[in-house]
């Protein structure tokens, strides 16, 4: 069977107690191969994992939410790559940071907000807009979630409305996308993340420390969705299914390029770029534990999602193993075990 290797890789991710439980999905040329197994939750109680439920997406509101927003923007006129975030943020100090900086993480944010997540909102927005831009802009690729906290703070400027609000009319709807949403209405269709001491389990509300306390007013994390959703999302990145209306095919090939102002090879609009062989990829994570990989050349994708945070927030063995099940997934997908 293809994808045996893959699939066994995520199974054994539950066997050594590295995530309590997996909910997969694989498309091979418009097939879907999906399942589920192991636990939602293992603290306070064990509860199995079923077909259709919520996760907690994290860092893929990037990928799924806001930088299609901002993508949308930029076709309608609205925005442009190169206008200087200072045009849209007053208050932000170094105005050499572009769009194209903040979508493709080069923009070397730096400076340090002492107890940041225990802030209130307005002082939270204050000591992001006191930050400011290092000696390496455009030159390195510096992961950070101000970059899209600060795309969202810009889309609402220009659109008049939060950003969350924004993604869920102007990128959700369009997209077909109605289980995905930043207020899960069934709570115990939810995959629970974190068990907090002092306030007990997080379900169904964001994990994420900035989100918790932006929140409509953050792009970086704050989306719940489920396999279905996110399947049909990929088939759009991957072809399969068309909404020209909202990014012609031009702009869908954009993804698969590098973005970076110096040519840095590995970051497109919002997503990772990779090369396997003579192809990209793309693919993005999220803390909680999802992850989404496009092979449109293979036209093969991926949607995991597990919860990395649960029962404990410190699990560093995950990343190793997410790493390694990138790679089994890319090689069966490109037919390279042989």
């Amino acid at each position: 069977m293809k994808y045996a290797k893959t699939i066994a890789t995520m199974y054994q991710l539950v066997a050594d107690g590295i995530v309590p439980g997996v909910t997969y999905g694989i498309i091979n040329h418009g097939a879907v191969l999906s399942d589920n197994f192991g636990h939602q939750e293992l603290v306070p109680e064990r509860l199995p994992l079923h077909t259709g439920e919520t996760y907690d997406l994290a860092s893929l509101t990037k990928v799924v939410g806001t930088t299609n927003l901002i993508l949308r923007l930029l076709v309608l006129g609205k925005l442009s790559l190169n206008d200087s975030i200072s045009q849209y943020l007053p208050e932000w100090q170094s105005p050499q940071v572009t769009i194209r900086h903040l979508l493709t993480h080069t923009s070397d944010i730096v400076g340090y907000i002492p107890h940041r997540n225990e802030l209130a909102k307005p002082d939270l927005i204050s000591a992001l807009l006191n930050l400011k831009s290092g000696p390496d802009i455009g030159k390195v690729i510096h992961y950070q979630d101000y970059n899209f906290i600060f795309l969202g703070w810009i889309a609402s400027k220009i659109l008049g409305e939060p950003v969350q609000q924004l993604i869920a009319k102007d990128v959700l709807q369009p997209l077909d996308m109605l289980n995905t949403t930043f207020h899960p209405c069934n709570i115990s269709n939810v995959v629970p993340t974190e068990n907090l001491v002092g306030k007990g389990l997080l379900r169904g509300s964001v994990h994420d420390p900035k989100a918790q306390i932006l929140g409509a007013d953050c792009g970086s994390a704050g989306l719940f969705s489920n396999l279905s959703d996110l399947l049909h999302f990929s088939k759009w990145l991957l072809g399969e299914v068309r909404y020209p209306e909202f990014l012609s095919d031009e702009w869908l090939d954009q993804f698969f390029i590098d973005q970076t102002p110096g040519q840095l090879k590995s970051r497109s609009f919002g997503w990772i770029l990779r090369q396997y062989k003579d192809h990209p990829y793309i693919l993005h994570t999220g803390y909680t534990g999802t992850m989404i990989i496009i092979d449109r050349q293979a036209q093969q994708a991926l949607v995991f999602l597990s919860n990395r945070v649960h029962p404990h927030p410190t699990n560093q063995l995950f990343l190793p193993r997410r790493s390694q099940l990138i790679q089994t997934f890319i090689r069966e997908a490109n037919n390279d075990y042989h």
